[in-house]
């Protein structure tokens, strides 16, 4: 596995946890942590192994509190550029894996934070986490995917609220608004993402997959070239020995053995 300072990287089984570990700056990212976040995102999605992957954040603080600000010094347009290519594109990988990524919200997702939980397959926050986007009060905007994928989990009045009144919203108005699928005490987050990506790892890979890339890609188009996508997905899905797999072992009354093909 690919050793990082900044990030921690474990395989349990069949699921990857990435642990963003940069406590004596409440996790915030920079450069080098870029870079080694999607080192390790790469290596879990060409792992056959892994089936899921869970992102967090060291401690019981913060989940990750936006970009390092020594990022930020002296900022040009062309360095703001090659910044905000870098983290969408690591944004980006995370949720067209192809694989389900859940993030585990463990304290205050700020900024490129809250971007990275947004960009995961599925968000579960403990009850002391927060979430928000600071960045016009840096003068900047969000740059990591925050302005187009906000409005798509929460509807675009109530993100340019967030985006503009720069507020943060505890646990439970993240729930209220969509922003999150589940909250809980901090000692059952992890456990409650692996229960889930356990749930998710039984089913057909390819068909997660695919689901995945259906959902995803089919929110970027209109309606009917999202039902065309759908169309072509199941079929790849129906021709698969997986989906034979499945039937038959459905018929027999017995657990499939899928093995991604």
């Amino acid at each position: 596995m690919p050793v990082s300072e900044n990030i921690l990287y474990e395989k349990q089984g069949a699921i990857a946890v990435v642990t963003v570990n940069r406590p004596h700056a409440m996790n915030a990212l920079n450069n080098a942590s870029l870079i080694e976040l999607e080192t390790v995102i790469r290596d879990a999605g060409a792992d056959p192994g892994v089936r899921g992957v869970i992102v967090t954040g060291v401690g019981h603080e913060a989940f990750i509190a936006g970009v390092d600000l020594e990022e930020l010094k002296g900022l040009t347009s062309f360095a703001a550029t090659t910044l905000t290519r870098q983290g969408q594109a690591v944004m980006d990988l995370i949720e067209s894996l192809g694989k389900p990524v859940v993030a585990a919200v463990n304290g205050v997702a700020l900024g490129a934070g809250c971007e990275l939980a947004m960009a995961c397959t599925i968000r579960l926050a403990s009850q002391s986490a927060s979430f928000g986007l600071p960045e016009v009060k840096l003068g900047i905007l969000p740059g990591f995917g925050g302005t187009q994928r906000l409005p798509r989990l929460v509807g675009k009045g109530m993100a340019l609220q967030l985006i503009l009144t720069t507020d943060t919203v505890d646990a439970g108005e993240a729930l209220r608004i969509g922003l999150v699928n589940e909250v809980m005490e901090s000692d059952r987050l992890l456990d409650r993402a692996r229960l889930m990506l356990q749930k998710i790892s039984v089913n057909a890979p390819v068909a997660v997959r695919l689901a995945l890339d259906a959902v995803n890609r089919g929110s970027e188009t209109g309606f009917r070239p999202g039902l065309a996508l759908e169309r072509s997905n199941f079929a790849l899905c129906a021709a698969t020995a997986d989906q034979h797999e499945a039937v038959a072992a459905h018929l027999a009354r017995r657990a499939p053995a899928f093995r991604g093909r």
